[in-house]
């Protein structure tokens, strides 16, 4: 689009000169001869940038440029000053003002031009800023009624989940007791096939409540308001330990623990279940029989810990999976939920921490957590 230039001069020779090379230049050119002409000229017809003579009859440059700043449709037209003085307090005073540059006379063409150029690109490079600026602020609004429908919806399936997570828990707790109750009080002489259907209600109801309270875990750890305390690591590990007692003694796995633990801040509850999914993967995935050992490594900021198992390492590919939930690598080595490693990340993450994994095929693996110091 053609560029309009307002060239505000009393010299018939100066607008002359600047007429026919901005002409040449293929600008659109308007003429004033005074300050008044100017400003009634605009009102009409709004040029792309105001070339401004300060010494002129009648209002001069500076009161000229002042009352179109003042006036909200040519605010933004910027203003060059056409002037022959050259003292400092002159051009602070035009910029005070608003004007965007100088010309000092007598007027070079090729600096004009030059000039010209420059803040009709800053002018039309700030319009696009105004307009993209509009359109982020009305996406911004968009984007916060979305959030707010969001949180709201959040909110129901929160309460949704909890309360179906919590009415699945009621009958298999049920499930658990009676199977486990007729596992102990039925003859001895039941039939195999029955023995072996009661068995499978009592493993299968407590797999499931495992899976439910893992969803509630995985659900509460982003919301829940808890308090920090310092950690004593070793008796979070006694008690970790006394869990997988049981999974322990079948697997005939060994754990191997520090002899000292670093003081850490965090919730007790939470770490121990990291501990607990760390550990029972070890278990279910580490060499024959699996060894397990624990390590802790300290730097500047934070505290590293780790457990290093002897399985079969992990590919490239297996790595990437990691930490996702719904996610197994091991479909038929042992069975699981896929939760595990998403909730230990979500809950190290609310501590500030990393967690992650070393691992080669062949060589076992380290799957580590941080925490702040």
């Amino acid at each position: 689009m053609q560029a309009t230039i307002l060239i505000v001069d009393d010299i018939p020779e100066n607008i002359s000169t600047l007429f026919h090379f901005l002409d040449a230049n293929d600008f659109e050119v308007l003429v004033a001869r005074d300050g008044e002409s100017a400003l009634e000229l605009i009102e009409y017809e709004q040029p792309s940038l105001i070339l401004l003579d300060i010494m002129m009859p009648g209002i001069n440059g500076f009161e000229t440029c002042k009352r179109l700043k003042a006036n909200a449709k040519t605010q933004d037209i910027p203003i060059i000053f056409m002037t022959a003085l050259s003292e400092t307090v002159d051009k602070l005073k035009g910029f005070e003002l608003g004007a965007v540059d100088y010309i000092t006379k007598p007027i070079r063409q090729e600096e004009v031009l030059a000039r010209i150029n420059i803040h009709l690109t800053i002018c039309h490079l700030q319009q696009q800023l105004k307009v993209k600026n509009v359109e982020l602020e009305s996406k911004n609004v968009e984007l916060e009624s979305k959030n707010v429908e969001l949180e709201f919806k959040n909110a129901e399936l929160d309460a949704f989940s909890h309360m179906v997570a919590h009415d699945l828990k009621n009958p298999l707790s049920h499930l658990i007791t009676l199977s486990d109750f007729l596992l102990e009080e039925l003859p001895s002489d039941i039939c195999t096939e029955g023995h072996d259907c009661l068995q499978h209600i009592f493993n299968s109801s407590k797999k499931m409540i495992g899976i439910v309270d893992a969803l509630l875990l995985l659900a509460s750890v982003s919301k829940e308001e808890i308090e920090l305390n310092p950690l004593n690591m070793g008796d979070i590990i006694q008690q970790v330990q006394q869990r997988l007692a049981a999974m322990l003694e079948e697997c005939q796995g060994e754990i191997i623990t520090p002899d000292k633990w670093p003081v850490v801040i965090g919730y007790a509850p939470w770490i121990e279940e990291v501990w607990v999914n760390y550990l029972s993967n070890g278990l279910k995935y580490g060499g024959n029989p699996p060894h397990l050992e624990i390590g802790v490594t300290t730097n500047q900021k934070t505290i590293r810990f780790w457990v290093r198992d002897n399985g079969s390492g992990l590919s490239q590919e297996s790595l990437a999976k990691l930490f996702t939930p719904f996610t197994r690598l091991h479909k038929t080595k042992a069975e699981g939920h896929g939760l595990g490693l998403s909730i230990v990340q979500r809950i190290i993450s609310r501590f500030g921490g990393e967690v992650g994994v070393e691992s080669q095929p062949g060589k076992g693996s380290v799957f580590y957590f941080t925490l702040p110091k």
